[in-house]
């Protein structure tokens, strides 16, 4: 980036902070083995964000089941229903489900056993047995089937209302201890940050998919000239507490970019699609986590477009096209670099949408939906949750729409995570602080 004004300089250091993120240099890059799977010690979450309320619905629908079959997901949604002849099926112990068509490459990590599905999970305040139990005055999260507020609740865990911190943050806060060789951030996000990166005591970075960004004054005296600005003791603190986190994130973004150059080229072909550069970036940062001296990482992708009012069924086919190549993708390079069974991915959404078509071949807003797990660790070629009985103004749908009551909370599929990757069980609480509402902070989908 080429600086000419000092107008320019103050503008872009302000929108490369979060960029450049807020922790110090690196202190040092040894002379190690670039492949991340020479630390035995490693784990890493990443987090792959549906921005809009993804329709479960039409991601994982029943074909013949102890419970329901596919005539009645049909007859719920016949304008937006998949044909069955599309269904990509999959066994769920004695029952047989189908994926979205264009969801090859999770199906096949599923049959071998390295996916799972979640089902119906969502937002919850305590768990709500049916609709009855609903209607007779059970707690729920605040400002139900809000975009903005579901999307901080389900990033934070806070089903009350705004919080300061995300889930991710707080369970790097608790890891922290096992990043003490390294002052680089351990939460990255790659796309839109989100709540979910913020800790109490993390701070998190970012780094695009064409690496992170560092200042270019344009010449050796321009620099020499923006250090000495940022140097400079004018008395005033918050702008000496400005320029310190620019210095450091300048530094820590030439740091990184020293250190992706010494990163192993992957031979894991990745589709030319931001979430596949997304998560070509995360593939590479774990490549070098050790240069990093990071034992312990959370990544944050995003891909946006699922909230689908209308013209549901192309809209989710284009998303899912470029969902699924970029997760096997991801996956496989996690098997090139030896680190399969240290990584997990998984899928959020800030909720699902009405079994019920609305006018314009779309869905609303609705609550719970069917997420993904993915990785070497899962207890794959399962399904975890309660699946939903598919019936608008049946005993699941909270409001004769097909807004599915949660039979998993945020809370329980989180803590899943979290316990995974190094908390203690006795700690769950201060992440989750709703997990006690709960009868177990373990849904089981990880080995």
């Amino acid at each position: 980036m080429l600086i000419k004004s000092r107008r320019e300089f103050l503008k872009a250091g302000l929108k490369s902070v979060s960029a450049l993120g807020a922790a110090g240099a690196l202190s040092h890059f040894g002379e190690m083995n670039a492949y991340a799977a020479a630390n035995p010690n490693y784990k890493a979450l990443v987090c792959v964000f549906l921005l809009g309320g993804n329709d479960g619905h039409n991601t994982v629908i029943p074909v013949t089941t102890t419970k329901q079959n596919y005539s009645q997901y049909y007859g719920s949604r016949p304008s937006i229903a998949l044909p069955q002849s599309q269904l990509l099926t999959i066994p769920a112990g004695s029952d047989v489900y189908g994926l979205h068509p264009r969801l090859a490459g999770v199906r096949s990590l599923y049959l071998q056993n390295k996916a799972a599905v979640v089902a119906n999970v969502g937002m919850l305040a305590q768990p709500i047995a049916n609709r009855t139990a609903l209607l007779a005055g059970a707690k729920v999260p605040v400002a139900l089937y809000s975009h903005s507020d579901q999307t901080s609740q389900w990033q934070s865990s806070v089903y009350t209302g705004i919080s300061s911190s995300g889930w991710g943050g707080r369970v790097a806060d608790a890891v922290a201890g096992l990043n003490t060789s390294s002052q680089f951030p351990e939460v990255v996000f790659t796309g839109a940050g989100g709540l979910f990166c913020a800790g109490v005591s993390t701070a998190p970075t970012s780094v695009p998919p064409g690496g992170a960004i560092g200042l270019n004054y344009g010449s050796l005296t321009r620099n020499s000239a923006a250090q000495q600005l940022l140097t400079f003791d004018n008395g005033l603190k918050l702008v000496q507490a400005a320029n310190g986190i620019l210095t450091r994130g300048n530094s820590n973004a030439a740091a990184l970019n020293a250190a992706l150059a010494t990163a192993p080229t992957l031979q894991t072909a990745f589709p030319s699609t931001g979430t596949a550069n997304q998560l070509k970036m995360v593939a590479r940062l774990i490549s070098i986590q050790s240069q990093l001296g990071l034992n312990r990482q959370i990544f944050f992708v995003t891909l946006g477009g699922f909230d689908t009012h209308g013209t549901e069924v192309s809209m989710q086919d284009g998303l899912f096209a470029e969902l699924d190549p970029a997760l096997t993708a991801f996956y496989n390079a996690t098997v090139e670099l030896g680190v399969s069974q240290q990584v997990t991915t998984f899928t959020c959404s800030e909720f699902g949408r009405t079994l019920m078509a609305n006018t314009g071949g779309g869905t609303d807003h609705a609550w719970g939906s069917n997420h993904f797990v993915i990785g070497g660790a899962v207890a794959g070629g399962a399904m975890y949750g309660a699946f939903p009985l598919l019936a608008n103004g049946g005993q699941d749908d909270a409001n004769g729409r097909g807004a599915m009551i949660p039979g998993a909370s945020v809370d329980q599929y989180g803590a899943t995570l979290a316990q995974w990757f190094g908390v203690p069980q006795a700690n769950v609480a201060s992440i989750f602080p709703n997990i006690g509402a709960f009868s177990s902070s373990n849904l089981g989908f990880l080995g």
